[in-house]
């Protein structure tokens, strides 16, 4: 049951970005740039008010284990937390790239490449063992985004930077174990608003005034930032950077269905193929997961 909860989280976090269009659509006149800095800011500001209000028990506890902890340990700590923060930072600037000047299909290819590279790269850096199934299973997903990039190498290429960001930052955050995850997320942010603050004056534009811009910047900081990263960041506690990567593909595969159903997007039969592969290949990296139960009910019934 107890890894149970932390599937869980890494799909409701997939799941939710899935229906990032739904509030971002509704903002296509604003800048990019705007977006971005108005989603940090507004995100740093309802985080530290939650911790101030509602979790100052946990700031105190996780401040006398920081400054009771060796040099050694708060170095990890600091160097773990703000270099996840720079490369969300990275991630989120170079996607905001290349939606406006590449493509919008290479970002989405990005998070169908980000899987790959995150299982590598914590297979690696981390050490973390694949079974023979899993590796089949990033063997398909491969065979789908080559598939999908198909006379579009330009695409594959920027799609590769902004893969590598992510999974950076996925990979970098399972080994930041030691202070409570909210609280993390609250300082990377911070940390992001204080990177970014310096060029708000000269890249954003005018202030928004519209009411439909804050509410729809509501949806994008509480239920497309705050909650999907802090359910990211506790699945890590749980299972291991692969098999966050791994779930990360639900976000694309929910976004081509929007596209489908509901934006009356025209998909091609290859790219409906490569998306069925990339949904098989999430049930064959997770088979012990999902049939262990099934497994074990079955073999205690004999």
């Amino acid at each position: 049951m107890r890894l149970n909860k932390y599937y869980s989280a890494a799909f409701l976090a997939f799941f939710i970005w899935g229906f990032f269009s739904f509030a971002l659509k509704p903002l296509h006149n604003y800048p990019s740039l705007d977006i971005l800095f108005y989603r940090v800011f507004f995100s740093v500001i309802t985080m530290v008010l939650i911790n101030l209000i509602f979790r100052k028990n946990v700031i105190r506890k996780d401040w006398n284990h920081f400054k009771n902890s060796s040099s050694k340990q708060k170095r990890s700590i600091v160097s773990l937390t703000l270099g996840g923060a720079i490369f969300l930072i990275l991630n989120w600037f170079v996607f905001i790239y290349v939606v406006n000047h590449i493509s919008v299909k290479a970002a989405s290819l990005a998070y169908l490449v980000c899987p790959i590279l995150t299982t590598v790269f914590a297979y690696f850096i981390l050490k973390e063992q694949l079974t023979k199934w899993q590796w089949v299973a990033v063997m398909i997903s491969f065979t789908s985004c080559i598939l999908l990039s198909f006379n579009y190498f330009r695409d594959i290429f920027y799609s590769l930077i902004v893969a590598a960001t992510y999974a950076s930052y996925l990979v970098s955050q399972r080994k930041n174990s030691e202070m409570d995850k909210f609280l993390v997320l609250t300082i990377q942010l911070v940390f992001t608003a204080v990177v970014l603050l310096p060029f708000y004056p000269k890249y954003s534009g005018t202030v928004p005034t519209e009411p439909l811009f804050y509410g729809c910047m509501f949806f994008v900081v509480v239920f497309f930032t705050i909650i999907p990263l802090f359910l990211n960041l506790y699945a890590l506690k749980g299972i291991n950077s692969s098999a966050v990567g791994i779930m990360l593909y639900i976000n694309p595969i929910i976004t081509f269905l929007v596209a489908i159903f509901y934006y009356d997007e025209q998909v091609t039969s290859l790219q409906l193929f490569a998306y069925s592969l990339i949904l098989v290949s999430i049930v064959v990296f997770n088979e012990r997961a999902l049939f262990s139960k099934r497994k074990n009910a079955l073999s205690s019934k004999m």
